[in-house]
């Protein structure tokens, strides 16, 4: 315990469960981080291209994509007046433009996973497809729909492991194609989210046991069936690359709104992170569309900040909270992941700023101040976006890194600062009002 301690000098705060601003020592230009990677812009591209074949079949079965024709994509909205409240109430410090990124308002799923998730449940139902002969990528992807090819894709079944939101994100899509759906949902999932999978004819199965054990049981009985595809939250290069096309939406979004991204237009980002997953999928793209000029925080609970501790050690997914004396337990279910995905780790180990903590009543301080101001909803975990924005110029650790990396004040001053809302919108009324009285 004591040598993990030692890897890092902030980790004797993480193990004390204090909110911390950490800054990733192994964060290189993008001229020589992004050169020995396993994946590269073309990947991003080819995944792109798959979600634009797809979109007739995405409207067919989900009419409410009709508006943009398929396109899962979600709002890049300006909230001054969150931006105001937040330096007024937690005497916070925000140069520049607040935005949210409304990944909880994504279509289908409510969430950020809607992006990898159902990118990977479409790549799969492509290969299947192309290798049964029924179809070529120059057919109109909304056959896909009719009822003889959801005959075919019902001898298929898939399956993963999850604290919710991915659950929810595979299952809706995967029970739209016609294949039989299994989830395996650990302790910290929230019972609605079992009942609104249940509503889509999804069998879940719960664990009395953490987000490992569920996945480590839902790829054991995958494995067991030949006609079984689990999907791997912590190595799956298909999620990742779903999550990465995240970062061409976002250029054109940025660019449609007239904000610069440059060397005197910075760019930083907050994402909530639980194993890795979503947030370093999209830190990925981040990172090849706008090169040294995005600088890219995950927000962790203070009782379950498993990325920042397999960073940190350089351990990986090889350590886990416990190991150094923390819970893992947390409110915000969606990030309630003890030991971070080691293929994530590795692939953003060159590309992170950093990671900063937060503590669980203050998810739902910053839920109701979101709310008060700009009357929006998001669940208790995407609220851990806005610590980053908070935090950065209010703690020493964090403006000794801005002037070490020449962040100057006029260049904070043009920045433009993303909190990753990471999911919200499918959140029943009475558990929406029930988190609204939460540490009040």
């Amino acid at each position: 315990m004591k040598h993990l301690l030692e890897k890092d000098p902030v980790l004797s705060r993480v193990a004390a469960a204090e909110e911390v601003l950490w800054f990733n020592p192994k964060l290189q230009p993008v001229s020589s981080g992004l050169q020995e990677l396993p994946l590269g812009m073309e990947d991003i591209r080819d995944a792109e291209a798959r979600l634009a074949r797809f979109a007739p079949f995405i409207e067919a079965c989900f009419p409410e994509t009709a508006p943009r024709k398929g396109l899962i994509e979600s709002p890049l909205t300006p909230i001054p007046a969150m931006q105001e409240l937040l330096e007024e109430r937690f005497d916070a410090v925000i140069p520049g433009k607040l935005l949210l990124k409304l990944d909880s308002h994504l279509a289908i799923a409510g969430s950020v996973k809607a992006r990898g998730g159902i990118y990977e449940v479409l790549k799969h139902t492509e290969d299947l497809a192309m290798e049964a002969g029924l179809l070529k990528e120059t057919d109109n992807y909304a056959k896909l729909a009719t009822p003889e090819m959801r005959e075919f894709f019902s001898k298929y079944t898939v399956q993963v492991g999850s604290t919710g939101n991915l659950g929810m994100s595979i299952g809706i899509a995967s029970a739209a194609v016609g294949y039989k759906v299994i989830v395996h949902m650990s302790v910290d999932a929230k019972q609605w989210k079992k009942d609104l999978l249940r509503s889509h004819g999804v069998q879940v199965i719960e664990y009395e046991a953490d987000y490992g054990e569920a996945v480590k049981q839902g790829r054991a009985q995958s494995d067991a069936d030949p006609m079984s595809y689990f999907v791997d939250d912590e190595n799956s290069r298909n999620l990742f690359l779903g999550y990465a096309v995240a970062a061409l939406r976002l250029q054109a979004q940025l660019k449609e709104q007239g904000i610069a991204v440059d060397a005197d237009h910075p760019l930083l980002v907050t994402i909530p992170c639980g194993v890795g997953g979503a947030p370093g999928g999209v830190t990925f793209g981040l990172k090849q569309v706008f090169g040294d000029n995005v600088h890219v925080l995950f927000s962790e609970p203070v009782q379950c900040p498993s990325m920042l501790v397999g960073m940190a050690t350089g351990l990986h997914s090889q350590v886990c909270v416990q190991d150094v004396g923390l819970t893992g337990m947390t409110e915000a279910d969606g990030l309630a992941c003890a030991r971070p995905s080691g293929f994530v780790g590795k692939v953003i180990e060159p590309l992170l700023a950093g990671e900063v903590t937060i503590a669980d009543p203050k998810l739902y301080h910053f839920m109701r101040a979101l709310l008060e101001s700009e009357n929006i909803f998001l669940e208790p975990s995407a609220c851990a976006s806005f610590q980053g924005a908070v935090e950065l110029l209010q703690q020493p650790a964090g403006k000794e890194w801005c002037e070490t990396i020449g962040l100057t004040a006029e260049k904070l001053a043009n920045s433009a600062h993303i909190a990753w809302a990471t999911g919200g919108a499918l959140v029943p009324a009475d558990i929406r009002a029930a988190y609204e009285k939460m540490y009040l």
